[in-house]
């Protein structure tokens, strides 16, 4: 009676796993490059040339603008994205708490200094996020 029981478990456990792996397959991919320039040039009625050459200017632009040592550490995409510069200054090696084991302490490694850029979502995307 319990082997009956275990089958039918594990013949629902195959049934949800093929469940989940449909789905994963049949979930639309975002659009390729090419795909995005030719929508964007048919909304706009440019060539899908332009509308790259746009594209390379914007990376271009954005580059400039956060990669100065004295700018605004920022760059703004209007309505839709905020890339800002994050500066984490070096660390030195040494002994800290352990965050997991009270009162225990664990040898750190020093680290360099880091540059990061993080995205921030704008207002004309906001409403698409789950926050």
């Amino acid at each position: 009676m319990a082997d009956k029981k275990a089958d039918k478990a594990d013949k629902a456990d195959k049934a949800n796993k093929a469940d989940k792996t449909a789905e994963k397959a049949t979930a639309e991919k975002a659009l390729p490059k090419t795909a995005v320039f030719k929508e964007l040039a048919s909304r706009t009625q440019l060539e899908p040339k332009q509308i790259a050459a746009v594209f390379e200017a914007l990376e271009e632009l954005a580059k400039e603008e956060l990669g100065k040592e004295d700018g605004p550490g920022e760059f703004i995409i209007p309505n839709m994205i905020k890339l800002k510069l994050i500066k984490k200054p070096a660390t030195k090696a040494g002994m800290r708490p352990n965050p997991f084991k009270k009162g225990e302490m664990m040898k750190v490694e020093a680290k360099p200094a880091s540059v990061k850029v993080k995205p921030v979502i704008l207002k004309g995307l906001k409403g698409l996020t789950a926050d």
